[in-house]
């Protein structure tokens, strides 16, 4: 019995450990985050793909690739650990400890500014809890990625996934006082076309066409400037420094429209809502440290719809499948 409960637990070992390389396509990021030596994890990789009889990962000169049975294997290993992880909480449920991994994705801006304080809290409060926060620049495959709540902002269209708002979220124009002072403040969209816009060039969207929305009516302005960056921090130090009119999300904008140090333009206008929600998959039941960790979230950026402007102010209540 002792030897079968061992192999039970290195093959969940196992299964956890693949999922992290399926996740971060590189085995010194896997290295950095179980804190062992490069060799160690191939050496690992090694002897699980040994085990298995098969090539589980191709090494490219850049990162891993997985293999048709790579991939299958990490398909199989998410709803074996989901079902362990309900298992183990089904059995020790009268307990409030919050046991086993969770896994968290959020984008770098976001993620660094708001969600990575709250996991180091949330971590004091859950020592038995061991949390893993990844940051992405770009989205993720939700499904294949290992993750067990990645925190987006804007919509989510998988209808496999389960949203729940946390913060109420839009994006606003703004522009420095001194540029404003410079160059005149924007009337009307259409003025745009005058002004330079810093550009902000992310996931292959169309980065020059701003939309606006006014009583129904939707407006689709072509901005330029001088600046592209494909960085929201970049483009935010260069609208403070005075180089033009930047469209940002209204969290990564707020303390600097609070404190002066930009300016809000064309408030009378909408842009596309930008909602920040926890996704995570549909489950009989959401894992309790799932559960335990977006009431968190949503309880602690309660106070981001403070102060937002436009009387836009939302609670974070809501969930949709």
């Amino acid at each position: 019995m002792l030897t079968r409960s061992r192999e039970l637990a290195t093959t969940s070992e196992d299964l956890r450990f693949f999922m992290r390389v399926a996740a971060l396509s590189s085995l010194t990021e896997v290295a950095r985050e179980l804190g062992l030596s490069l060799p160690a994890v191939s050496k690992r990789l090694a002897l699980l793909e040994e085990k298995l009889g098969v090539q589980l990962v191709r090494r490219t000169t850049r990162r891993l690739e997985l293999t048709p049975e790579g991939v299958l294997y990490a398909e199989g290993a998410r709803p074996i650990l989901s079902q362990l992880a309900l298992l183990e909480e089904e059995v020790s449920h009268e307990s409030a400890t919050l046991q086993g991994s969770l896994n968290i994705n959020a984008s770098f801006g976001f993620g660094r500014r708001y969600v990575a304080p709250l996991v180091s809290q949330f971590a004091a409060q859950h020592p038995a809890l061991t949390l893993n926060l990844q940051l992405s620049s770009q989205p993720l495959n939700f499904l294949n990625a290992g993750i067990d709540v990645d925190i987006r902002i804007g919509d989510v269209p998988d209808s496999r996934l389960v949203a729940r708002r946390i913060a109420a979220n839009h994006r606003v124009v703004c522009a420095s006082p001194d540029y404003l002072a410079r160059h005149g403040t924007p009337q009307r969209i259409e003025d745009l076309a005058q002004h330079n816009c810093i550009v902000l060039r992310q996931h292959e969207a169309d980065f020059t066409i701003w939309r606006f929305s006014q009583a129904g009516k939707e407006i689709r302005q072509k901005v330029q400037g001088s600046l592209t960056t494909n960085d929201g921090e970049v483009a935010m130090r260069l609208a403070l420094d005075g180089h033009g009119l930047v469209l940002r999300s209204w969290w990564d904008a707020r303390e600097a429209i609070l404190s002066g140090r930009l300016v809000q333009v064309l408030s009378c206008w909408q842009l596309p809502s930008a909602d920040i929600y926890a996704v995570y998959s549909q489950s009989r039941r959401t894992p309790k440290r799932i559960k335990c960790f977006v009431d968190y979230l949503l309880a602690r950026l309660s106070e981001y719809t403070v102060a937002m402007p436009q009387g836009r102010q939302v609670t974070g209540e809501g969930e949709r499948p």
